[in-house]
């Protein structure tokens, strides 16, 4: 069998350019990682130096995505704030995407580092499935234990009515605090 060649430096990150740009879904680091024969902290890095050169890279708990992609244009954004216990983040996630939205993230305000923000990125209830499964598996706790349940998102839809009903929704489910 014959080895597979390292990509190195620059033609690496232009790969991984290109593999991003191209893919509508998130593609982990060790996928990268296999894709150019290299450790999955080589891609990390990488990542990193391109977001220094402002590309527009989006680390999930899914994957990386490259956010500029026609399917994200002309998207209306809204930022709700929320309360609720972490027993509820999985019915809170799925009633926003069942409504046509996507949650970009969760962000709290933490004493002592200020505002925290952690991408979230799902869209419909496999990707919260899979978001889910991740925190499970990983026993990772959420940013809003830190703030006894409360926390912002940002979340986007390709009208402004989904936003709103949306909204309605988290309201009448006591999710939703009055602002």
């Amino acid at each position: 069998m014959k080895e597979q060649k390292k990509i190195l430096g620059e033609d690496r990150r232009n790969l991984i350019l290109q593999i991003l740009f191209n893919r509508k879904e998130p593609i982990t680091g060790g996928e990268l990682a296999a894709l150019a024969n290299v450790s999955r902290q080589v891609i990390v890095g990488d990542i990193t130096l391109l977001k220094a050169k402002n590309e527009p890279i989006l680390a999930t708990s899914q994957g990386y995505l490259y956010l500029p992609s026609p399917s994200r244009a002309h998207m209306f954004e809204q930022i709700i704030a929320c309360y609720h216990s972490t027993n509820k983040t999985e019915d809170e996630l799925n009633l926003l995407v069942d409504h046509g939205v996507t949650v970009k993230d969760v962000k709290v305000e933490h004493p002592v580092y200020g505002d925290i923000t952690a991408s979230i990125m799902v869209s419909n209830r496999r990707e919260v499935q899979l978001f889910m499964k991740k925190v499970r598996l990983t026993n990772a706790a959420y940013l809003a234990d830190l703030t006894d349940g409360f926390h912002l998102h940002s979340i986007t839809a390709p009208t402004q009515r989904a936003l709103n009903e949306a909204s309605k929704a988290m309201k009448e489910a006591n999710y939703l605090l009055d602002i």
